[in-house]
């Protein structure tokens, strides 16, 4: 237990616009803790950090334009910024991805966030079965959780534990608190909203993360399932816009492209549309919680498994999840797989354990 009269200071490694949310709700939730924010980092001019700095990462939370993004996003929320964890040491850090675990709080006590819906265990999630000595970060979010260095790691549903545990997360880390972002998808519908007639078609960004993706084959699928309904795409942040914009032209004249949030967030669009069309996206989710048509590469008995929470009590229970890490509160909201005692092992025994 913490006896010190001090504050804990708590880091929260940001990223991309969905971490950026959903870690801010969770450090509003710990108004006692001295609460500090970095954007998504690497060891300074580790071979990641070299690609970085080069410009060649842009595609993931790590890239420069990520970085300038969240640093603009924590200056007009007024969150203190220690860029990659130089000025403090931290109690605790709060991270949405382990895919990467800087070596400067690789021996403080950690929290992981899932970040939404992962990817299948898919052709580098294999590859690394074979070569263990692939990093993580090769899987892209296939390999969350798999770096066991955390204490706890914080899932949308039951369904996850299970998923986690089959891909090697130790389950005895594991707990169920649900998700911010992703724990009140009813909260995102509006009346009389401008898509509610459309058919939704969400794009993904795999080819710019290096990942299969039949672009044509799902412009034919959204439009055979549109029927003669009004189709809107909703291209991915990370696109390469101007190649996914032609596409559309050239395979779907007169349907609708969004290349932004200005018409509504792609949560509220999930939640409005009158039909959903997915690839591997969380929003698959909105449309089977909200009872739509919803097509995915997912089957629906997969997605209702993994289906998050929907309490509207994720950031408070990933809050609790917090605090007793630190020592400071012994009840976990939620359900974790392990006792009591196995969560304040030291960091030591928990590299050895991994």
């Amino acid at each position: 237990m913490i006896q010190s009269q001090a504050r804990p200071k708590v880091l929260f490694i940001l990223g991309n616009h969905n971490h950026n949310t959903m870690l801010h709700q969770i450090s509003m939730q710990l108004p006692e803790c001295d609460r500090w924010y970095t954007p998504y980092y690497c060891d300074d001019w580790s071979p990641l950090d070299v690609l970085r700095r080069l410009g060649l990462l842009e595609f993931i939370a790590l890239g420069n334009e990520f970085r300038a993004e969240c640093l603009e996003y924590c200056a007009r929320h007024d969150l203190r910024v220690d860029l990659g964890a130089k000025r403090n040491t931290y109690d605790l850090v709060v991270t949405c991805s382990d895919l990467l675990i800087p070596r400067n709080v690789m021996n403080t006590r950690i929290v992981g966030v899932m970040e939404g819906m992962i990817d299948p265990k898919a052709f580098w999630f294999k590859v690394r079965q074979v070569l263990p000595s692939l990093p993580r970060w090769a899987m892209s979010t296939t390999g969350t959780g798999l770096s066991c260095l955390y204490d706890r790691y914080c899932l949308a549903s039951e369904g996850y534990i299970d998923e986690f545990a089959a891909r090697g997360a130790p389950r005895h880390r594991l707990t169920v608190t649900g998700l911010p972002n992703f724990d009140n998808f009813a909260g995102h519908k509006k009346p009389n909203h401008w898509i509610e007639k459309y058919v939704l078609a969400c794009t993904s960004d795999g080819r710019e993360c290096l990942r299969p993706d039949d672009r044509p084959a799902f412009i034919r699928k959204a439009l055979e399932i549109a029927n003669g309904r009004p189709l809107v795409f909703k291209f991915h942040p990370n696109e390469k816009m101007a190649r996914s914009i032609r596409e559309v032209q050239e395979m779907a004249p007169g349907a609708l492209y969004l290349t932004d949030s200005s018409r509504g967030s792609g949560e509220e669009l999930a939640a409005n549309c009158a039909s959903l069309v997915t690839e591997w996206s969380t929003l698959a989710f909105f449309g089977v919680a909200l009872g739509k048509e919803t097509y995915s590469y997912r089957s629906h008995d997969e997605l209702r498994r993994l289906l998050p929470l929907q309490h509207g009590q994720g950031a408070a229970n990933i809050a609790s999840v917090c605090r007793e890490v630190l020592g400071m509160e012994p009840t976990v909201i939620g359900r974790a797989a392990a006792p009591p005692a196995e969560l304040h092992a030291t960091n030591g025994e928990r590299r050895i354990r991994a």
